[in-house]
């Protein structure tokens, strides 16, 4: 059994990075499912997709809901079933932290939620090079 992974995003946000993350690693290791959410949803429908989304999932060891924007649409839907015990809600998905939890298919719900937390802080970076010369 393993954690499963709901990705809750605007539009094809959440699409687009498991495309993208399972043509680099050739695969899905984790169970995973994506909620786009478009501007003209209706909450209740969200509501009950979260749920059957939820359901499908699980497989005993929990489920990791990544959203793309902390107090927007897709978080505050995810939110509402943050408050149970096998689910945990990460805010901020990007690639580096998509990648980095499916790197780790063997490990708890509560260490796929840590390798979330710092692949995606740790996937930020500025990058400058010093000394170029601009024409």
């Amino acid at each position: 059994m393993t954690v499963g992974i709901l990705l809750v995003s605007h539009n094809q946000i959440g699409t687009e990075l498991i495309n993208t993350a399972r043509q680099m690693l050739s695969c899905s290791p984790l169970p995973t499912k994506v909620i786009s959410i478009g501007i003209n949803d209706d909450p209740d429908q969200l509501h009950r997709q979260l749920k059957e989304e939820l359901a499908g999932l699980d497989q005993g060891n929990g489920i990791l809901i990544m959203t793309d924007m902390y107090g927007s649409t897709p978080s505050n839907i995810a939110c509402t079933v943050s408050a149970r015990d096998d689910v945990r809600v990460v805010s901020g998905l990007n690639l580096p932290m998509l990648i980095r939890v499916l790197n780790y298919p063997n490990l708890s719900l509560s260490e796929l939620e840590h390798k979330a937390l710092t692949g995606g802080q740790e996937g930020i970076a500025r990058c400058h090079q010093t000394g170029c010369k601009h024409d």
